[in-house]
């Protein structure tokens, strides 16, 4: 059970360590001068930036106007999503801390084995969500 959870939070590193190196490649110069991450957080502008730095007005047209609020509403869903998988990575130090210090205990070791396992599937669970809503909002613009 342990070597599972082992290899799953190996595997997870391996995916994030990929991730965010596609991102760093992938990300343009110019875009990139106009923004600010705390924590990897995006903005809730992202993607609505023209030239300037300026927010873009929404584009006239049949779907200009649902297509910036679309596009406001994915990003303040990946903040959400990215805060669940901050959440997750805390739990499982927080399942770690109870498992070490259960002092042999088979009701505290069983808890903090839980606690990590849970933490563990909705960190997956949230990373791939990011994923999902990145890859929508990609083929948005």
């Amino acid at each position: 059970m342990i070597e599972r959870v082992k290899r799953t939070i190996v595997g997870l590193m391996i995916m994030l360590t990929g991730f965010g190196m596609s991102g760093v490649v992938l990300a343009p110069t110019a875009y990139a001068a106009c923004t600010s991450n705390f924590l990897g957080f995006p903005a809730w502008y992202d993607g609505l930036l023209d030239g300037d730095c300026n927010v873009k007005q929404p584009g006239s047209g049949e779907n200009g106007l649902s297509d910036f609020i679309f596009t406001i509403v994915l990003n303040i869903i990946e903040i959400g999503l990215m805060l669940v998988g901050y959440a997750a990575v805390g739990y499982i130090i927080f399942g770690g801390f109870k498992y070490l210090t259960s002092g042999g205990s088979p009701d505290r070791i069983t808890s903090g084995r839980k606690i990590i396992l849970n933490a563990v599937i909705g960190l997956a669970i949230s990373i791939m969500s990011i994923g999902i809503v990145n890859l929508i909002a990609s083929n948005l613009r």
